[in-house]
């Protein structure tokens, strides 16, 4: 059984899981990256009774009919996301709001029908320890 914290940005919400993952997948869909601004999302998936907000109030925003996003009010940052009609009684955490991200290692990437096509080989590209030389 693990024991995890987090928060946002600012450090205005804070929150703690107590338990196990059932899957930490990196998501591809539209809806994700357009909400979080990143070519992808790693949301690991715990029992909704998991997971305690331990500090302030993420504001829930309703991104779809079911879907419930809720985040920072304050920095914006995503943390949780649920969807009681297709994931009844499960909580996914935005798992890049951990304190220590490399606590769940991802396991699957999911929505890959959505994919950007550059994202297919974006391992290949060139790497850097922080930026490029300057030219």
């Amino acid at each position: 059984m693990s024991n995890i914290t987090g928060g946002c940005h600012c450090g205005a919400i804070r929150y703690q899981v107590e338990g196990d993952p059932i899957v930490h997948a990196l998501c591809h869909c539209g809806d994700c990256r357009r909400h979080a601004g990143a070519p992808m999302v790693g949301w690991t998936m715990y029992a909704k009774d998991a997971v305690e907000v331990t500090k302030g109030q993420p504001k829930v925003y309703e991104s779809s009919e079911h879907g419930r996003r809720h985040f920072c009010a304050n920095c914006g940052t995503g943390l949780f996301y649920i969807n009681e009609n297709v994931l009844p009684g499960l909580i996914d955490v935005q798992s890049g709001t951990y304190d220590d991200p490399d606590a769940v290692p991802a396991v699957v990437h999911i929505q890959v029908a959505e994919r950007l096509r550059w994202m297919e080989s974006a391992h290949e590209l060139p790497s850097f320890e922080r930026y490029p030389p300057q030219a």
